[in-house]
């Protein structure tokens, strides 16, 4: 129950640092674009407004500015009444202030007190060009926006500013209603985001964290157990291997286990047998001299079985360690293996096996190797095929030259090997559905070795019975 709680506020975590990234990000961004587009947005609503009052106050002017016959009295009293008799008066209102700042005329028809002073009137009148002002209405605190433009007289007296004031009620009620729009929109998005980001959460954040879950499971020595997935993404592709691996470890577990009880067993029986014979021989001094050289040849047996078993162990945690080296020289490999197959053949024969050597007339050529090493594979190939294949009663040996290579081919006569096990016997540990005794590392030992002169070691079922063993080692180029 506290695993499953744990696994639950882990995937919270990881759902909501996603959803707050996620969110976060999208909403900075959604944030950044609505304010910007109700920027651009309230930009061409004002443009456009100060385009009109420009075009209207600047035609009024230039009209004014170009009655030249008129006296500056008369240019005063038509600036006032194009003012008053402004035709858009509906939208906009046209004012005519004197250089005085006093509201002279107005579209309105009523004068107010006072004019409404900004920063067009002052700026217009100073340096005798148009002006523009958009900001509150000092007396009524209103969003307006006002364009000035001077009337100057022909000896460049100013006579007063032809002013356009319009409301930006309406203006600023459209760009607060675009800006509702982008609102709205922008939290439609936010949300669509929050439901494909918890799609996302349950199609990966769930399944890893069920992935995590049962890899724990495995790191805790629950080898073999698997991951139900139904994913056909990278997902399921992560799944399957943590199940592959899963697997492999099972199997490499059981193996090993198998062979701690295989070599423990094949301990016990030299040993079994050594501390027997040493009982019956030490204390009994009537025991017949065949007795006690018969006692003596199996102690002596027994303790070479012991001290191969050993030797093979050490060399197999060289090989895991990485400090098994080879001693490389160029050496006579025929000369190497004949002498091994001679000396392993009176060996079998006191077995009822015969080791035939095939010999051949091809010049075979001496290769750079670790001549020490390559006998020992010889050796362990051998008492395989005997091991394994002495029920045949016949082993042949043979080397040849292919190509770049030298090839040793041994073959067995026996029973063979069962076709499942073939990919799984160079294995560490392996010792399939045989009751012979070993541990199950020989081959595996041999294998390096071939490995490590650059050669190949191949085991298969040979045609008419029996297994046969090719070794292939390299060459060396003159």
């Amino acid at each position: 129950m506290k695993k499953k709680t744990a696994k639950k506020k882990k995937s919270a975590g990881l759902q909501k640092k996603w959803l707050r990234n996620t969110l976060g990000i999208t909403g900075t961004l959604v944030l950044l674009i609505g304010m910007a587009a109700t920027f651009g947005i309230a930009m061409h609503y004002y443009s456009g407004i100060h385009s009109e009052l420009e075009a209207k106050v600047k035609a009024t002017a230039d009209f004014l500015n170009n009655n030249i016959d008129q006296s500056s009295a008369e240019l005063y009293v038509a600036c006032s009444n194009a003012a008053s008799n402004f035709d858009d008066r509906s939208i906009m209102e046209m004012q005519f202030v004197d250089a005085d700042l006093n509201l002279v005329s107005t579209s309105y028809g009523q004068i107010p007190k006072s004019v409404m002073e900004t920063s067009d009137l002052k700026q217009a009148i100073r340096t005798g060009k148009p002006a523009a002002f958009r900001g509150t209405n000092p007396t009524t605190g209103e969003h307006v926006m006002a364009v000035s433009s001077p009337v100057i007289y022909n000896d460049g007296t100013t006579i007063g500013v032809i002013r356009c004031v319009t409301s930006l009620h309406l203006a600023d009620r459209q760009i607060i209603r675009v800006a509702g729009i982008l609102l709205v929109v922008g939290v439609l998005l936010l949300f669509m985001v929050y439901l494909i980001n918890r799609y996302f959460i349950r199609r990966i954040l769930l399944p890893v964290a069920d992935i995590s879950a049962t890899a724990k499971r495995i790191a805790n020595g629950s080898y073999g157990v698997q991951i139900q997935t139904h994913y056909d993404d990278e997902i399921g592709e992560l799944a399957e291997t943590i199940n592959d691996m899963s697997n492999k470890i099972s199997q490499s577990e059981k193996i090993q286990s198998e062979f701690i009880s295989s070599v423990s067993h094949e301990l016990r029986t030299p040993l079994t047998a050594i501390s027997g014979w040493a009982e019956t021989i030490l204390p009994s001094e009537q025991i017949e001299p065949a007795m006690t050289r018969r006692g003596l040849e199996i102690i002596l047996r027994e303790s070479h079985r012991l001290t191969d078993m050993v030797e093979e162990l050490l060399e197999f945690t060289r090989i895991q360690d990485g400090r098994l080296t080879l001693n490389v020289e160029v050496a006579d490999i025929r000369s190497e293996f004949e002498d091994t197959v001679y000396m392993y053949g009176n060996r079998l024969r006191q077995e009822g096996i015969t080791l035939e050597y095939l010999p051949n007339d091809e010049v075979i050529p001496e290769i750079p190797c670790d001549a020490r090493r390559l006998r020992q594979v010889f050796l362990n190939i051998l008492d395989n095929a005997a091991k394994h294949g002495g029920s045949g009663k016949k082993i042949t040996a043979e080397m040849k030259q292919e190509g770049g290579y030298v090839v040793v081919q041994i073959r067995d006569f026996g029973p063979g090997i069962p076709e499942d096990e073939i990919p799984l016997i160079k294995k560490k540990f392996y010792k399939g559905s045989t009751k012979t005794r070993g541990s199950g590392i020989g081959l595996a030992v041999c294998e390096e070795i071939v490995t490590m002169h650059n050669g190949t070691l191949d085991i298969r079922n040979a045609e008419g019975g029996g297994t046969l063993v090719t070794i292939s080692l390299p060459i060396a180029e003159a």
